[in-house]
Formats: C-alpha cells, structure tokens, sequence
C-alpha cells in the first residue's frame, strides 16, 4: 500500500526522500499486519487486524512544510501483555543522537546486540551497559530522515551491530513503565518519521517542533572564566584549611576563577544541609575570607538523605521520600556512597523543603549555587511509590533537575531529559583519566555533541584530565599522565567552560605556562 513516499507491506515499511532514494527502512518485528484490514481515507492510512488478532494501526501523512514531509505512525495493542517491536534499518547511513553512553563515538557506532531494555536515564559511569543521565527520544541520519518517539510510549530500546539495527519496543511486563492511571496495559509503540531535503533543516524543524529552549544563559564568568572543584584533589578529605589553601594556589599562580566548588562529604551525614562543624570550625570565617579575595563558591548536593542524618526522621514524618509499592514505608536505596532513602521529587512538599535547604545555605553562607549530583533513575528501587504517579520514571530526574532553576546562574546537574528549558550548565558524565573512547579523553568531543544535537547548548565537560581514580587511570600514580593532562586542557578550551580539579601546580612550570 502507497501514502506519499511510503511504502506499507504487511511487515513493514520504507520511505522515499523526493529524489525517489530510500531513506529510511522499518521492520515489524512483533507482527505483520492483514493488509485486507487496511483502508485510506484522506490523509489517514488504519488497518484493524494484524496475525496476532486485532489492533489499533494506523500512518498519518503531515506536510508542515515545502521540504518536508512527516509520517506519524501507531500500533497499538488491544491486549495487555504482548509487547510491540519494531526494527528500524541504519542501511548505510550515520545516525547521530539517543543518549548519552560511556563509550561514545560520533556518529554512533554500537557493538554486539543488546535486548531491549528501559530507555531511562542512567549512570553510565557506574553501570556501563545503560543509556546515559542525558537523553531524548530522538536520531537523526546523514540521509535527512529523523524520527521522535512519542513520550507517551513505554519506549525500550535494544540493537544489533550486525545487522545494523535499532530495536523499538514498548511494553509494560517487567518493566518500570506503568500505564496512565486508569489506562489499560495495552502496550503502544507511536512514533514519528520526518524526511527532509537536506540534514539541516530536518534537525532545526525536529528541534522547533519537540525540545524546549533555554530561556535565559548561564553567568557569564561560568563561559569566561574557569570552574575550580576540590574533588579530584582532596576527594572526601576537605575541610576547612584545604579550601582556603586550594583559593590561595589560584591566586598565588594567577589563575582566573568563575567559582570554587565544594565537592563531597562538607557535611557530618549524608542528607544535612550545613558544614560539619570539625572539618569545618569556622565557616562564617571562611566564606568572608573567600568573598574578600572576589571567590564564589557552588556546594556539591544530591537528593540522597541517610539514616545518621537528622533529616531521616523529618522526612519520614513529613512523607517527602520515595516510598516502597505499599506507600507506607520509605524504600531504601543504594548509592555510590552507601545506603539512604531518596526525595520524592513529584512531591510538592519535597520541593519546597529541599528548596528551603538551598535557600538557607545560600542567604547564611552567600553560597552562589549548586552541583545537581546523581539524579538517574537506576537509583531509584526496582519497584516503588511517589506522590505523582509516574508512568515514565525519567519524569523524577527531570523533577529533580527542575531543582536547579533558582540557581541556573552557576548551577550544574548531570540528569537531563525533556529540560531543554532548564538554562543551567548540563555536566557530561564524569571521566577517566584514560586515553580512549570509553569514558575517555577521546569521548569527549563526541559525547559533547550529542547531548547539544539534544538541544543542551550549555555543556560542562567535567574535570579536566579526568577524576583520577586508582584503577582507572593511563601510565601515572600521582596524578594523571602529564601529556593526557595537557590534551584535555588543550581540548577543554574548545569546550562552552572549563572546570579543573588537578590543579595545573601539581605538573611544573611549563604546564602552569600552558594553562
């Protein structure tokens, strides 16, 4: 069957661009559909039966311009339980987009196969196999033809290198999907296919029509002048001499400075809002010392509250916490610094309180703003309960990104997903100190390119020669190989701001010099 530049077969379709070249190729994997069950009437192609029994299928043609031509496409079943898979053909074209991965290539080039599975934001750093803490529903080909799949689908994708495939799949068996309150399980795969004249335009009419755009810019010094982060160096040792010893090295070797951030573990437990008082003696002292020599300082923050904090008990008699299936209990959850109950984020009252916290830090201590660490969903429980009922779990990262708005100025977060509009600095993932495409330096153009063709113009890309862990680091012992270090310098430079936490003083004079 025809409709435009498509051709339907009862196991799939291909589209034509206007020069008759095939563009892009699409396979039904979980069924073919009875093409005696189909009808055309105007722009509206449906078909009513497929080999599995009946089903709700049907293209719809849309032209919202001269150079382009849309295929909204819907298969959805009329059963709970049977997933439905479509097979989408990469053919010899490069495909750019999807998420953020650890190891990443431009255009995208995956390995071996991979079932489907939950298309969320994960930590890559952590759990290697997932899709990344920044990601959109979204690719694009060198052949101008670009598809969006639908928010409303519980969208898993899968691949296989060999045969140069994506798998499309949605499903809500085993699965953290959950189908809108009062809805059926019916699993539907919708999805929409532009092609175009030329790659350009396609990508500027997809961006237009489904991201958001910032609507305001980052501080000018966070682009002008770089980031100084006490993690790589001090890890969780800081305290209050370090800081003041780390502001006084900027100054002594003439380095500029948008702000200084203060990484993990300033606080006693893991879910207070204020400086251990050990480490930290005397903190009014400290930020005066450090206002007085023109430094900012952003605090490290993440939604994680442990049971040694006195916050545990607020927020368990307050409800702000995600809470295991029943909703009586808080589910408890594991992350990279131990165990903790997590804010639930689609709670109004969690919000507000966590928004107080920050707040209060910033109108005691002056402090400009915040890192947003974590906020991926592979650290919430395999089964829970929030406030809001989520039918796609990535809806709680972007609540918890949308934490960042009142300090967009110096903010920073690393989850972002449909928060384009959020005008803060994006983080990519954190790095090796390691040479190649995992996690590496040379990651970092292509992983830097993805998430801006996802419409995220502000990018951090993390510390500069990497994070310096034992095990994860190429050829040094003390701190990163020198060469690897000035080349992510050289490369940092290109990047829309620079963030150190190997101070270039740790080398020798030469490298001060580059830097």
């Amino acid at each position: 069957l025809k409709t435009e530049l498509m051709d339907l077969r009862a196991d799939g379709f291909v589209i034509r661009n206007q020069h008759g070249e095939v563009v892009f190729r699409l396979a039904f994997r979980s069924g073919s559909l009875d093409l005696e069950s189909c009808s055309k009437e105007g722009e509206i192609l449906s078909c009513t039966r497929s080999d599995r029994g009946p089903l709700n299928f049907f293209i719809q043609t849309v032209k919202p311009k001269d150079t382009v031509m849309c295929y909204r496409v819907r298969w959805e079943e009329l059963a709970a339980g049977p997933a439905v898979e479509h097979t989408m053909f990469w053919e010899d074209a490069h495909w750019y987009g999807g998420s953020e991965m650890s190891t990443q290539h431009w255009p995208i080039r995956l390995a071996g196969y991979q079932e489907p599975v939950p298309y969320v934001t994960s930590d890559v750093y952590s759990f290697r196999d997932s899709f990344g803490g920044i990601l959109e529903r979204y690719w694009l080909s060198s052949k101008a033809a670009a598809i969006k799949i639908n928010d409303s689908v519980p969208f898993h994708l899968g691949f296989n290198a060999t045969e140069r495939s994506l798998f499309f799949q949605a499903r809500y068996k085993d699965s953290p999907y959950k189908p809108p309150p009062g809805q059926q399980p019916f699993p539907e795969l919708s999805y929409r296919v532009c092609v175009g004249s030329d790659v350009t335009s396609i990508h500027k009419y997809m961006v237009r029509r489904y991201f958001n755009k910032p609507s305001k810019i980052p501080a000018e010094n966070a682009f002008r002048y770089p980031i100084w982060s006490t993690w790589a160096l001090y890890k969780k040792d800081i305290d209050q001499d370090k800081v003041l010893h780390f502001a006084r090295n900027i100054k002594k070797y003439r380095f500029n400075c948008s702000h200084i951030e203060i990484d993990d573990m300033y606080t006693q437990a893991y879910g207070d809002f204020d400086f251990d008082p050990v480490k930290f003696p005397n903190v009014t002292e400290m930020f005066a010392k450090l206002r007085e020599d023109g430094f900012k300082v952003t605090l490290w923050i993440h939604p994680f509250i442990h049971v040694y904090s006195s916050n545990f008990g607020v927020g368990i008699e307050r409800q702000l916490f995600i809470k295991e299936p029943s909703g009586r209990l808080p589910a408890m959850v594991e992350w990279w610094n131990g165990i903790g109950a997590i804010l639930d984020f689609t709670n109004p009252a969690a919000r507000d309180w966590f928004q107080s916290h920050l707040r209060q830090l910033r109108h005691k201590y002056g402090i400009s703003s915040f890192k947003f660490d974590a906020g991926e969903t592979s650290y919430l429980p395999k089964q829970f309960s929030t406030f809001r009922p989520l039918s796609d779990p990535s809806i709680w990262s972007r609540r918890y990104t949308e934490m960042a708005i009142p300090f967009y100025e110096l903010a920073e977060v690393r989850v972002g997903y449909q928060s384009q509009n959020i005008s803060c600095f994006f983080r990519i993932i954190d790095r090796d100190s390691v040479w190649g495409y995992e996690l590496g330096l040379k990651s970092l153009i292509p992983t830097v390119l993805t998430i801006s063709m996802l419409g995220y113009p502000f990018i951090s890309a993390d510390m500069i020669g990497g994070n310096f862990l034992p095990n994860k680091t190429d050829g040094a012992v003390e701190i990163p190989d020198r060469e690897l270090y000035i080349r992510w310098l050289e490369l940092s430079a290109f990047m829309p701001s620079m963030q150190f936490a190997i101070p270039p003083w740790l080398y020798d004079k030469e490298v001060v010099e580059i830097a």
